[in-house]
C-alpha cells in the first residue's frame, strides 16, 4: 500500500515541473476563451463600425458600376479600375481586421500568456502511434470535449434563432429602404446580431477557463517520489551532504588544530571546554580564540598544547564564558578583557621565568567575570 501510495499524483506541481513543461511549449490554453475574445471584437467592431462600412462598401459598389461606354473597351482603365476596388474595400475593413488581430494577440494573456517555444514544433514519432491515437478518442478528455462541441453548437443555434426571428420584419423591411439607409441599417443589425450569438459563447468560455487551469494543474501533478527526487536533483542528494558537511568540519577541526600550538595559552574548565587564546603583540586587537572545543575536542586541545608547551590554566568560570559567547576567529568580549588581561600577564611572566629564571610567577586563581555571563550562574543570558 505503501508503494501504490508513493505512486499516486497528489503533490502540486513544483516551480520546476511548470517551468519545464513551459520551456516544452506546454501551458493551460482555452481555445473557447480565445474563440469569444476574437468574435467580441470583430462584433463589437461590426456594431461600432458597420454603419460606416456598409456605407463604404455601397459607394464603392456604385463607383466600380458608373463609367463611361467607351472606357468599358480599355483594358487599362478597367484594370485600374478593379485595383482601386479592391484597395477601398481593403481600406473598409481594415479598422475591423486590427481589432481582430489585437484580439487574437492579446487573447493568450488572459490564460497562459505568450508563449515562443520549438520544442513543440519538434516531431515526435510517439504521435504517430494509433494505438495511442485511439486512446486519445475514447479518453475522459475527448469526452468533455464532444459534450461542450454539442453545447456550444445548440446554445449558439438557439441564440441565432431567437435573434434572427425577432429581426425577421426588419430583414425584410430593407427590400424598401434605399441604398444607403438599407447599407447603413444592415450593417447596425448584422453588429447585433453578432454580439447577441457571440454573447452565448461567454458562457462556455466563462466555463472552460477555470476547467482548462484545472486540468492542466491535475495533469502535471507528481508523485511524492518525484517530489523527492526533483528537490534531490536541485538541492542535492541530503546524505551526500550530510557526508560533505561532515568532511567541512573535519577540516575545519584539522584547520583549528593546527593553530593550538601557536596559541599564548590554552583556558579550561578544566575537562569540560578548551579554549586556545592568542594575542598578537603590538596589534591594536583584542585576543582571539583559535581554537575552542567541548569533551573530546578539549582532551585534544590540551594534548597539543602539553606537546607544543604551551601554558594551560584552569579558570572555570571564564572557560565557559569563552565557548558560550565567542565563535572561532573571533575577539573575546569586551566584558572579559579584565579576566583575560590577568591571564595573559601570567603567561607573559611565565615565559620571562623560563627564559631568564628568577621568581616563578603565581598562577592566578578564582578568575572572576561579570555577572551572567558564566553559563552556570543564575543571571546566566547577558549579551555581550
Amino acid at each position: 500500500m505503501a508503494e501504490d501510495s508513493g505512486l499516486e499524483r497528489t503533490e502540486p506541481a513544483s516551480p520546476q515541473r511548470l517551468e519545464k513543461a513551459r520551456e516544452e511549449g506546454d501551458v493551460p490554453r482555452s481555445k473557447e476563451l480565445s474563440t469569444c475574445t476574437v468574435l467580441l471584437a470583430a462584433g463589437g467592431g461590426l456594431y461600432f463600425y458597420g454603419e460606416t462600412l456598409f456605407n463604404n462598401l455601397a459607394k464603392n459598389f456604385t463607383r466600380g458600376l458608373s463609367f463611361e461606354r467607351s472606357a468599358a473597351f480599355d483594358a487599362n482603365f478597367l484594370t485600374a479600375q478593379v485595383l482601386d476596388s479592391v484597395i477601398d474595400v481593403m481600406m473598409a475593413f481594415l479598422p475591423i481586421v486590427g481589432l481582430v488581430l489585437l484580439a487574437a494577440l492579446g487573447s493568450p494573456l488572459l490564460i497562459g500568456g505568450w508563449l515562443f517555444s520549438f520544442k513543440s514544433l519538434e516531431p515526435k514519432f510517439s504521435r504517430l502511434n494509433p494505438i495511442a491515437g485511439m486512446g486519445n478518442l475514447i479518453s475522459s478528455r475527448a469526452g468533455i470535449e464532444l459534450v461542450k462541441a454539442i453545447l456550444k453548437t445548440i446554445l449558439v443555434g438557439v441564440i441565432a434563432w431567437m435573434v434572427v426571428a425577432r429581426q425577421k420584419d426588419a430583414i425584410f423591411g430593407l427590400i424598401y429602404e434605399p441604398l444607403n439607409q438599407a447599407s447603413s441599417h444592415l450593417g447596425h443589425m448584422l453588429g447585433v446580431c453578432f454580439l447577441a450569438i457571440v454573447g452565448g459563447l461567454v458562457l462556455i468560455a466563462a466555463i472552460d477557463a477555470p476547467y482548462q487551469m484545472w486540468a492542466y494543474a491535475d495533469k502535471l501533478k507528481m508523485t511524492h517520489q518525484e517530489v523527492v527526487q526533483e528537490s534531490k536533483e536541485a538541492n542535492g542528494n541530503p546524505q551526500i551532504k550530510a557526508k560533505i558537511r561532515q568532511q567541512q568540519r573535519e577540516m575545519a577541526r584539522r584547520r583549528m588544530m593546527s593553530e593550538v600550538p601557536t596559541a599564548d595559552v590554552v583556558v579550561t574548565n578544566p575537562t569540560h571546554f578548551s579554549i586556545a587564546l592568542k594575542y598578537a603583540d603590538g596589534s591594536n586587537g583584542a585576543p582571539r580564540v583559535v581554537a575552542k572545543g567541548a569533551d573530546a575536542v578539549a582532551a585534544k586541545i590540551r594534548e597539543l598544547a602539553k606537546e607544543n608547551n604551551v601554558p594551560i590554566l584552569e579558570a572555570p568560570p571564564l572557560a565557559r564564558a569563552l565557548y558560550k559567547h565567542t565563535e572561532l576567529g573571533d575577539e573575546i568580549p569586551e566584558a572579559l578583557y579584565s579576566a583575560v588581561a590577568e591571564i595573559l600577564a601570567y603567561v607573559f611572566q611565565l615565559r620571562t621565568y623560563r627564559k631568564s629564571g628568577g621568581l616563578p610567577p603565581v598562577e592566578p586563581k578564582n578568575i572572576q567575570i561579570p555577572t551572567g555571563l558564566d553559563p552556570l550562574s543564575k543571571d546566566a543570558g547577558v549579551h555581550v
